[in-house]
């Protein structure tokens, strides 16, 4: 049976096959909402979707895209705001 804290779905259950040939059950938290667009609100492209504890060990440049307001903006958002810039 396993622990009270482990019964509630917000953890996400791994089937994991031991060297015995025995199969246990590891319980993981699961992974955060995609990040998103301030200005129109869609789903970032290239901003990976990891807890904190991971996101600390990442370089920077695997966080979010090399491009001016990269993982602010999505790239439409990014084009428009850059042209309403320069005009």
């Amino acid at each position: 049976m396993p622990a009270g804290r482990y019964k509630s779905r917000s953890m996400r259950r791994v089937y994991t096959k031991l060297p015995g040939s025995r199969v246990v059950i590891h319980y993981k938290k699961r992974k955060p909402s995609k990040a998103e667009c301030a200005v129109c609100g869609d789903a970032l492209k290239g901003v990976p979707r990891e807890r904190p504890y991971k996101m600390q060990t990442m370089a920077k440049t695997k966080k979010r895209p090399s491009r001016p307001y990269g993982g602010f903006l999505c790239s439409k958002c990014m084009r428009a705001k850059l042209k309403e810039k320069n005009v």
